[in-house]
This record gives C-alpha cells, sequence and structure tokens, in this order.
C-alpha cells in the first residue's frame, strides 16, 4: 500500500494538467506553423495558394545538368533527301581558278549534305486573292470563284485560326503576346476564339456520351476566375478524351450534368471530394491524396512513436499499390500482387491503434472499401489521379498567367476549344495541328458539315 500525502496529490494533479496543457499548446503551435508554411490544405494546398514556397534542397543545388562522364552522346541526325522538307544545292565558293595557289586543275567533288532545321517567320502575311467570275447573261446568275482555306465573310485564313487557338490554349502563349509575334490585333484573336467555339459546340456533347460509357473514367477540378469571381475548372478525362467545363460552382450538380442519372458502367477515379459521391457509377479513391494525408499525419504529430510507426508501415503499401500498375507484368502475376497487396493493406488499416489520428485514417478505409480496391480486381484501374492533375496541369499555368476569363462568354468558349483540342490531340498526337486545320478547310467548303464526324470519325 502506496502512503502519499494530500497535498503531493494535488501538486501532481497540478503537473499533469499543465503538461497536458503544454502538448495541445506544442500540437497548436505546429499546426499553426504548418499553415503559415503549407497552406490551410497542408501538403494538398494548391501550389498558387501556398505562402511561403521552400527553395530546392541543398543537395539538388549541387548537382551539375548535363551528360555524366562517360555518356557517348548522340550527336546530329543525318537525314535522307527524301525526309527533307525542302532541299537546296549550292555551288563551290570558287571559279576555275584555286583562290589558294592559283592552279587551275580543279576537279568537281560529290556534294556534302548538311542537316539544318529551320523555321518560317511567324509573323502574318495579307495575301491578296484576285476571284475570277462569270455570269449568266441568261438569268444573271454570278459565279464568282472562293479563296482557298478561309471560312465565309472571314477575314483570316484557316492556317493562322489553328495557330492562335493552338498556341493560345494548347500551348500556354497570352493572347498579348501573340499580338506582338503574328502582327494581329488582340480583340480579332478574341473573336476567332469565339467564331471557332461556336462552329464546335456541338462536339462536347458527342464527347461526353463516349466519356459515360468509358470503362475507366478520371475527374478533378481546379480554381479559375471568370469575371474577376472565384468559379471553378472541371475535367472529366479518359485516356482518349478531356471534357472542359468552366462553373462559378464546386456543387455535385456539375458532375450530375456531366454523368447524369443512369447508371453508367465503369470506374470513375477521384479524389475524396464529396461532391462525386452521388454518381452513378462505381468510384476508386486516389492514393496519391491519401498518401499525402498519410505523411501529413506524421508531421502533424512528430514526437508519437505510434504514429511514426504506422506512416513507416502503411505508407510503402499505398506506394506500390501507385506503382503497381506500370510494372512490366504478365496479368496472372499483376493480380496475383495486387491481391497480396490488397491484402496487407487491409490488415494494416484494420489493425487495432490507440492513436485518435491512426484510427481517423483508418476510419477512411474501413468505411469506404467499396471505394478503395478497384485496382486490385481490374488492371485498367490506376489507384491514382494521375491522368486528370496531368491533363489539368495547363490549366493551372494559364490560371497563373492570365488570371482567369473576363467574361461567362470567355470561359464558354475556353471549355469547348479545350475540350476539342485535347481530346483531338489524345487520338491524334502526330498530326492533330494537321488535322484541326483540315477539318476548318473542309468547313470553309462545306459549312453546313458535321465537325464532329471530320474530326474524330475520318
Amino acid at each position: 500500500m502506496i502512503n502519499a500525502c494530500e497535498e503531493c496529490l494535488k501538486k501532481q494533479r497540478i503537473i499533469d494538467r499543465q503538461i497536458e496543457k503544454i502538448a495541445a499548446l506544442e500540437a497548436k503551435l505546429r499546426r499553426q506553423k504548418r499553415r503559415a508554411k503549407e497552406g490551410f490544405f497542408g501538403s494538398s494546398t494548391p501550389s498558387s495558394k501556398q505562402p511561403l514556397k521552400e527553395t530546392s534542397r541543398e543537395e539538388n543545388q549541387n548537382k551539375r545538368g548535363g551528360a555524366k562522364p562517360g555518356h557517348r552522346g548522340h550527336g546530329r541526325q543525318k537525314i535522307a533527301a527524301g525526309q527533307a522538307d525542302e532541299v537546296c544545292f549550292h555551288e563551290a565558293p570558287v571559279g576555275d581558278r584555286c583562290p589558294h595557289c592559283g592552279g587551275e586543275r580543279l576537279v568537281e567533288l560529290a556534294p556534302k549534305d548538311r542537316r539544318v532545321v529551320e523555321s518560317a517567320p511567324a509573323k502574318a502575311r495579307n495575301i491578296l486573292h484576285r476571284l475570277g467570275g462569270k455570269m449568266c447573261l441568261t438569268c444573271r446568275q454570278v459565279f464568282r470563284a472562293k479563296p482557298p482555306a478561309v471560312l465565309p465573310k472571314s477575314l483570316y485564313g484557316n492556317q493562322l485560326l489553328a495557330n492562335v487557338v493552338g498556341m493560345n490554349l494548347l500551348h500556354g502563349t497570352p493572347l498579348g503576346r501573340l499580338e506582338e509575334a503574328l502582327g494581329v490585333p488582340y480583340s480579332a484573336m478574341v473573336e476567332i476564339e469565339h467564331r471557332l467555339a461556336r462552329l464546335l459546340a456541338g462536339i462536347p456533347a458527342r464527347l461526353i456520351d463516349q466519356y459515360r460509357q468509358a470503362p475507366v473514367k478520371h475527374a478533378d477540378e481546379t480554381g479559375w476566375r471568370t469575371d474577376g469571381a472565384n468559379g471553378y475548372a472541371w475535367l472529366f478525362a479518359t485516356d482518349r478524351l478531356s471534357i472542359f467545363d468552366f462553373r462559378d460552382t464546386r456543387s455535385s450538380a456539375v458532375p450530375a450534368a456531366i454523368l447524369g442519372r443512369r447508371k453508367l458502367p465503369g470506374v470513375l477515379v477521384v479524389d475524396r471530394y464529396q461532391g462525386y459521391n452521388r454518381a452513378p457509377c462505381k468510384l476508386q479513391y486516389c492514393y496519391a491524396h491519401l498518401l499525402r494525408t498519410l505523411k501529413d499525419l506524421r508531421k502533424e504529430f512528430p514526437g508519437s512513436q505510434e504514429v511514426g510507426a504506422f506512416v513507416d508501415a502503411a505508407a510503402p503499401l499505398l506506394a506500390a499499390a501507385i506503382s503497381l500498375r506500370g510494372q512490366p507484368f504478365a496479368d496472372a502475376e499483376y493480380y496475383a500482387q495486387a491481391r497480396r497487396l490488397a491484402r496487407q493493406i487491409q490488415a494494416t488499416m484494420n489493425a487495432e491503434a490507440q492513436h485518435l489520428g491512426i484510427r481517423a485514417f483508418q476510419d477512411i478505409f474501413r468505411e469506404n472499401k467499396k471505394r478503395l480496391y478497384h485496382w486490385a480486381r481490374d488492371r485498367r484501374v490506376p489507384a491514382d489521379n494521375n491522368l486528370a492533375e496531368r491533363d489539368l496541369r495547363p490549366t493551372v499555368i494559364a490560371r497563373k498567367v492570365s488570371f482567369g476569363s473576363q467574361s461567362e462568354a470567355g470561359a464558354k468558349t475556353r471549355g469547348i476549344l479545350m475540350t476539342v483540342l485535347v481530346s483531338l490531340r489524345k487520338q491524334h498526337p502526330d498530326d492533330y495541328e494537321r488535322r484541326f486545320k483540315a477539318a476548318l478547310d473542309h468547313l470553309a467548303l462545306n459549312p453546313a458539315a458535321d465537325p464532329y464526324h471530320i474530326l474524330f470519325e475520318t
């Protein structure tokens, strides 16, 4: 039996309360420091909203670029005459007498090929088309030639139109820079994009039908301002198409409008945003987001051995699930490893834990089993949402450069054109620019033609 005086017990209780209070204050201070450094959402905070960005690590700063010692390199690649866009022949820069010694015995040598990569000037050119015409003396009907590769009543040719929308929306060149390079007024290029959007306005609905039936679908969203007001750029993508929708809301009404109400085949890969929870198809949560949340747990409780041990056990399993699909395994080997990895993840998430932070993370897996293991049953389904994040990256860069759209019409135009151009590039990566320009040429000859059929079915 332990004998202790009442005063000693009171002092010990005070000490215990102070220790708990100090621990709580230290945890609060760590959260404030992390929020000041990383932003409100921790490691998930968008880079544009991070108050403080770290510089590169010292070991990375000390790395030197360029080829490593012993690397032989490749040198210039030779091409045959048939591979060249243009072949030019140049005479030797001497006459019949040697300029070095004055000798007259000069022998003709075989030409030496030298490959030179050159670029045509980007400046817009004024072309005057003289359009011949004839008139029927009987009915007075006039027949006039039409300029090639120009839409009806357009001042600008189709190649210039294709260059403007491609450089602006695919390659991220601001219209102000294009105005300087091409010599075309800013307002004219805005009207070019609006006209093309009206011309191609029916294509996104047809692509949405394809998206709904895809076996693997992705979705994501990022901030986008329109006319100074906060809004969102939504992306719905597969490996063959990308649908962009710029809205003023982040509500579930947007994915509901794209996905519809009827039950759909396949799996939708998303982060854990609740706006997708009513999707009429199966969901697969992104492990990359979960891995960031797991690493944040260690930052939140750096002094907890239990948290450290849990993160060390769970993080490699989530990372292995993300990378497994890219391994060169036969299907049988893939599914065997996937099932084994899924069982290990489930065992880790079902293990007993005392720390409330660990329990909260484990509850994500316990309460969402139907949304976390599709990658183990179907190799086509990735365990991450990187496809959507890569597709959204140019939009994020454009937001930083342009600060969004100036009007609702501008946001709608951007959505239509990016949907068409990015989807076309996915399906025809080698000649999407040529196909887009050829489609405009076809529509110039036949304005009633179906642009979807020309771009995606021929």
